[in-house]
This record gives structure tokens, C-alpha cells and sequence, in this order.
């Protein structure tokens, strides 16, 4: 399949269900905290690579996260009132700063990638390559040959695939699960009125 426009224009647009769940969300979407054992299998199971598993990944490119998501990575990590080895000290330090340790607390947030939080780019496979990856998930991907290699290769190329790879991924992604149902939506947050 051919994508016209920009490389972000997926030419089938986004199939949405008229009733949106979180328990669906949970129960499809990989855990932040997963290792990259599981993150492989997830993939796998509905037929998605290890290479679209780096590509979507890096849709951590662009906003935030919650940090009590993080809590247990940066003050408890085994147990021990530690931080987890994984993260950059000098990117722990600057985590810890934003995310400081509230037990419970649903409201604070930090940008998931430190360089360019704003713009969508190749910047986080800079960011997860120097061990400053926001979430377990992220860290993961350092934890396999394959994903280790594709992150570097996108770092050291300045994002040469990226937008390109990203679209393919997003595309095959899209054709997953809906079959004939759901809707393609002018405004993504409005059903449509039949």
C-alpha cells in the first residue's frame, strides 16, 4: 500500500468503536512496566514484529506520562527503597525531581522523552539508547538483540526510517482487530451520526 501526503497520512484514517473501554485498553495495550519477554509475546500474539514493537514504541516520542507509573522504578524498585540499575543516574536524578515520591498520586506527569517532548521525532531512540527511557517498557527494548539494534541503528541515523517505518507499523496496526466494525471518524473524539 502506497501512502500519499505526509508521512503521517494513513489514507484509511483511524477505525474507532462506538463505545470506547478501559478495561479493552488494559487488556490489549502492553504494560508500561512490561519486561521485553512479554512485550515480544504481545506483539506476536496479534501478529505484529519485533520491529514494529521499536517503531510503535516510539510514539513515546511525543507527550506524557503519568508518573505514578514510574514510582516503583525510581524509589523501590526490588524492594530495597532502590531505583532501577536501567535508568541513566544523571536522567534518575531529573525523573525523581519531576516525579517526586507520592504514594497515590494520579495527577503528576513528566514528558516521556527528556530531548524534544513537543515534537514527534527520532529523538527517542536517542533517549532510550543512552538508558533514559520513561518507562520499563522502554528500557526493555535495550534487553533484546534485535530491538537493541534497531533502536541504535534509528539513533545513529538521525531517524533516517522512521516516519516511514512509523507509518507502516501504524497502518498494519490500524488493520488489527475491528474486522468490519468500528468507524473511520472526521473528528476522531465524535461519534458519528448516522
Amino acid at each position: 500500500m502506497q501512502i500519499n501526503g505526509p508521512w503521517w497520512y494513513v489514507p484509511l484514517g483511524r477505525k474507532d468503536e462506538r463505545i470506547s473501554l478501559a478495561s479493552e485498553a488494559v487488556k490489549f495495550l502492553p504494560s508500561p512496566r512490561a519486561n521485553i519477554s512479554t512485550l515480544k509475546k504481545n506483539f506476536a500474539d496479534i501478529g505484529l514484529s519485533l520491529k514494529d514493537l521499536v517503531v510503535l514504541s516510539g510514539g513515546h516520542t511525543i507527550g506524557i506520562g503519568h508518573c505514578n507509573i514510574i514510582q516503583n522504578r525510581l524509589y523501590n524498585f526490588t524492594g530495597k527503597g532502590d531505583t532501577d540499575p536501567k535508568i541513566e543516574a544523571s536522567y534518575a536524578k531529573i525523573l525523581k525531581y519531576k516525579c517526586p515520591k507520592k504514594v497515590g498520586d494520579l495527577t503528576t506527569v513528566a514528558a516521556m522523552d527528556s530531548i524534544s517532548p513537543k515534537v514527534f521525532g527520532k529523538e527517542y531512540f536517542t533517549t532510550v539508547s543512552q538508558r533514559k527511557g520513561f518507562f520499563e517498557s522502554d528500557a526493555a527494548l535495550l534487553d533484546d538483540y534485535y530491538t537493541k539494534s534497531y533502536l541504535q541503528s534509528q539513533a545513529n541515523s538521525n531517524g533516517a526510517t522512521f516516519a516511514n517505518d512509523f507509518a507502516a507499523s501504524m497502518t498494519k496496526l490500524i488493520q488489527l482487530g475491528f474486522g468490519s466494525q468500528g468507524e473511520v471518524r472526521k473528528t476522531c473524539v465524535a461519534v458519528k451520526s448516522y
